[in-house]
């Protein structure tokens, strides 16, 4: 049995990957326990929505379809499936999103210790997974080298709560501001001093 050779025509552009991923990740968002369960453990990118009355100081792209959602936040996962299950939506410690979260959200009293960096008490790791579940949705795309589009796609998506990779004109400073807090929260214990 021989094996056809694949054509170049046959492997997506860099171009055509974005416009792909656009449309995708511009679909309905969904539940995160929907998306619990349709999550591939494949490559990919993915976005966070939420309603504009969650953080409304901030703007967020309109979802094309349900434009009572705006786009919060942009990332890629080498599995789609563990990023979102095992990071963001549950340590604190492995996630941006969740540690900028936390840091818009200091009014509701979320507090945070010290192991080998800045995380959320148990027990606020547990209510910031309940308050996701109750204000974000989901939208992702699948993509062999999600590395490659995902520049392409902060700069033309403009995700609020991201920093990096994001025009300088669009970069929020409460955004800034919560993330400084949040590390700022905790320090690492003093050694204790000898006479």
């Amino acid at each position: 049995m021989t094996i056809p050779e694949r054509r170049s025509d046959d492997v997506p552009t860099d171009e055509a990957r974005v416009d792909e991923a656009l449309r995708l990740l511009a679909g309905a968002p969904v539940e995160l326990n929907v998306a619990a369960k349709r999550l591939s453990r494949g490559s990919g990118v993915y976005a966070w929505w939420a309603a504009p009355s969650v953080f409304p100081d901030l703007p967020g792209l309109t979802n094309e379809n349900v434009p009572s959602l705006r786009l919060l936040y942009l990332g890629r996962a080498t599995s789609l499936r563990g990023r979102i299950l095992r990071n963001h939506l549950r340590r604190s410690g492995s996630s941006t999103l969740r540690r900028t979260l936390a840091g818009l959200l200091v009014s509701e009293g979320y507090r945070t210790t010290w192991t080998d960096r800045v995380v959320l008490v148990p027990e606020d790791e547990a209510r910031l997974t309940t308050w996701m579940h109750t204000h974000l949705l989901l939208t992702w795309a699948e993509d062999p080298d999600p590395a490659t589009i995902e520049a392409e796609l902060v700069r033309r998506m403009h995700p609020p709560l991201n920093v990096h990779g994001v025009d300088p004109d669009h970069i929020q400073a409460a955004v800034v501001a919560a993330k400084n807090s949040y590390n700022a929260s905790s320090r690492p214990a003093e050694p204790p001093r000898t006479p």
